[in-house]
């Protein structure tokens, strides 16, 4: 048997920037303690999602709301809702992220009255009626790879109105009016503020290829679009621009968004003091902002702690 040894950059990946990285993800989760008990209060948080309350039943007009979730994220989203509903009243659209089963999915429609799963075989069928395969093979190709790209794909083809998606791994500390008055009377679209570029690549080569200025610092935790504003024969170029310069990643699904932004000059951004992406102690402990987005290194405070704010009904907002 032939051993075939792997490339000396390969090696060099291998002995030092993945040993490095996974040294820089330990300690930006605080240490091998930290990481433990935030585990363990990510375990009671998904065990306590399943003891939640039943949330009210939506007025007759209440705004359609979308979602992404599967068996692994599903309490994040009871979550989310739950800390929504004292000041929102909406109907849930839960788009299944590929591994959404029938004990998940039943957990959520027992907590939201009124919401709606879109399983991934009905996402399918109508995908290959509208966004074929065959004219549209690299967009395809990235929602089947890359599960974010559900966030676009899935929400906003075949829905032309106005669709506002939220992240699942966010919680309103407050009421978030802007976002209310949005869902009331949607006008332009509006994004979330991310605390730098995550595109995937750089800003610059995102203006060479959209041909103009992209809007910096999008985030698409929270996302409010017209579905019949979105390009999708644009798109599907600027992914095979986008193919040009590396492989393909998951933050371009925040870059193909920003691209598409662009076009639109009356776009709205969350302000960042009240609808904090990455929240950091002390604002992470003692929130003073409306909305937290919890990703990357600031799950440590979400899983050890803010959940457990709205475990019951008299918990401090």
């Amino acid at each position: 048997m032939r051993l075939t040894l792997p490339s000396p950059g390969r090696l060099v990946y291998l002995c030092f920037h993945a040993q490095l990285g996974r040294f820089r993800s330990l300690f930006l989760d605080g240490g091998p303690a930290e990481r433990a008990r935030t585990e363990i209060g990510r375990a009671e948080m998904e065990a306590t999602a399943a003891l939640l309350p039943t949330l009210p039943i939506p007025t007759p007009e209440a705004p359609e709301v979308h979602f992404l979730t599967g068996r692994r994220y599903w309490f994040q989203t009871a979550f989310l809702l739950t800390s929504l509903a004292p000041h929102v009243s909406l109907r849930a659209i839960i788009h299944d992220d590929g591994s959404l089963d029938e004990p998940t999915r039943e957990r959520l429609l027992s907590l939201a009255p009124g919401a709606r799963v879109v399983g991934d075989t009905e996402a399918s069928e109508q995908l290959d009626a509208l966004l074929p395969a065959a004219r549209f093979p690299r967009l395809r190709a990235r929602r089947e790879g890359l599960v974010l790209f559900r966030k676009i794909i899935d929400v906003h083809v075949g829905n032309p109105g106005w669709n506002l998606f939220l992240d699942s791994d966010q919680l309103a500390l407050r009421r978030p009016t802007l976002l209310a008055d949005w869902l009331l009377a949607p006008s332009t679209a509006l994004h979330m503020t991310d605390v730098g570029d995550a595109y995937g690549c750089s800003p610059h080569a995102l203006d060479r290829i959209a041909g103009g200025h992209v809007p910096r610092r999008v985030n698409t935790g929270i996302l409010g679009l017209r579905g019949d504003t979105l390009d999708w024969e644009q798109m599907e170029n600027h992914c095979v621009a986008l193919d040009g310069l590396m492989r393909p990643h998951y933050y371009h699904e925040q870059a193909l968004i920003a691209m598409q932004l662009a076009k639109q000059p009356n776009r709205q951004a969350t302000p960042p003091a009240d609808y904090v992406v990455l929240p950091r102690p002390p604002e992470a402990i003692a929130p003073r902002a409306v909305w937290h987005h919890y990703v990357a290194g600031s799950k440590r405070w979400y899983y050890q702690n803010q959940w457990r704010r709205f475990c019951a009904p008299s918990a401090p907002l």
